[in-house]
């Protein structure tokens, strides 16, 4: 189980930098789906996980309180909706894939908006 765990964290942490690049492959999921993996399968890759400048402190936060950043959360928002309205107009043509689209995006969007935020306004 830990071996699979293991894998289903590597699989998660190529996705969540993939999707660094790409704009409709959400990075802070698989990214906190890698913690957990690796939290149960490998304390010292969960910790290497959690010392990366960048990602380690929001995990952590995310962890400890299940908090996040007023400004993140926007972010996300903001970025769902410009993603999500460029990619229902070009495939306007098709008759349900912009409806699939919007069904997708609107639960995605009131989840975040329901995220409680970090006390601290960090």
């Amino acid at each position: 189980m830990r071996a699979l765990l293991f894998a289903l964290g590597a699989v998660s942490l190529v996705l969540g930098v993939v999707g660094t690049v790409l704009p409709l492959l959400p990075t802070v999921p698989f990214l906190l789906l890698t913690a957990a993996c690796w939290s149960r399968a490998s304390p010292r890759w969960h910790r290497w996980l959690l010392a990366r400048p960048r990602l380690g402190p929001a995990i952590a936060r995310w962890e400890r309180e299940r908090t996040i950043p007023r400004r993140a959360k926007f972010s996300a928002v903001a970025l769902i909706v410009l993603s999500m309205t460029t990619s229902i107009w070009l495939l306007r043509d098709h008759a349900w894939l912009p409806w699939a689209l919007a069904g997708v995006a609107v639960p995605v969007i009131v989840f975040i908006l329901r995220l409680r935020e970090t006390r601290d306004g960090a």
